[in-house]
């Protein structure tokens, strides 16, 4: 599980994070909703570390992502927006480096990337050198990557960014297949089709702050719009009598 809890974060006179407060439950993918500029990304760099808040705090599975960010790594999977591989590696060689990096012993980091080269479609191209891949393949290689030590709880910002048809279909596989098996997944997107088809909470953010949160079904009836794309307009337009 992860839960933030009255985050904020200033950037000189900029409020990039406001407050903001919430939680992805085990079991489930949570949507990070906003337009550009909202907060996600800054939020999500906070959970996962690379940011420190100015205050408040950030609990992965428990554990302070604030004061014990080493620890709470090691229970995360991240693919940052605009992820890069190690160009001079192959896909597989990415893969294995990182699961070297967790701790991972040679036979059990060699079937683990066996295992997400096939998961993720990538046969084709894990034994060439990364220089030169298609966006796809990086996301896909970075993705891997990030999953090789089997993380409780995943974070992806933008992850489907630049990717073709094709692609985005596998990451909706293996997103729902993580969600099954039981996993914390937690995604930033602008792309409402994208929430509404994978998502079973949505949190929305506007102006770096939280404006609504609960299930695609009850942001509909919160707004009393027809979809999710026309209650997001709505929760957007005015943070005025939202909790």
């Amino acid at each position: 599980m992860i839960e933030a809890t009255h985050l904020q974060k200033n950037f000189g006179p900029v409020e990039a994070v406001r407050n903001v407060t919430l939680r992805a439950r085990d079991g489930c993918i949570t949507g990070l909703l906003g337009p550009n500029g909202a907060g996600k990304s800054t939020t999500l760099r906070i959970l996962y570390t690379v940011l420190v808040p100015d205050s408040g705090d950030a609990l992965i599975d428990g554990t302070s992502a604030v004061r014990e960010p080493l620890a709470a790594r090691r229970l995360m999977g991240v693919l940052p927006h605009g992820a890069g591989v190690y160009p001079n590696l192959t896909a597989r060689e990415n893969i294995l480096y990182f699961g070297a990096l967790h701790g991972l012993e040679r036979r059990e980091r060699q079937a683990r990337a066996a295992e997400l080269i096939q998961l993720l479609e990538m046969e084709e191209f894990a034994d060439r050198i990364a220089k030169g891949f298609s966006q796809g393949q990086r996301v896909k290689t970075a993705l891997a990557r990030a999953l090789v030590h089997r993380p409780p709880n995943v974070l992806l910002d933008e992850p489907t960014n630049g990717l073709d048809v094709m692609a985005v279909r596998t990451l909706r596989r293996l997103l729902g297949r993580l969600r099954d098996e039981g996993h914390c997944v937690l995604f930033s997107s602008h792309v409402m089709q994208e929430v509404g088809a994978l998502c079973d909470a949505v949190v929305v953010i506007a102006h770096g702050t939280v404006v609504a949160s609960g299930t695609p079904e009850e942001l509909r009836e919160r707004t009393g719009a027809g979809n999710l794309e026309d209650a997001f307009v709505r929760l957007i337009g005015t943070t005025e009598g939202l909790e």
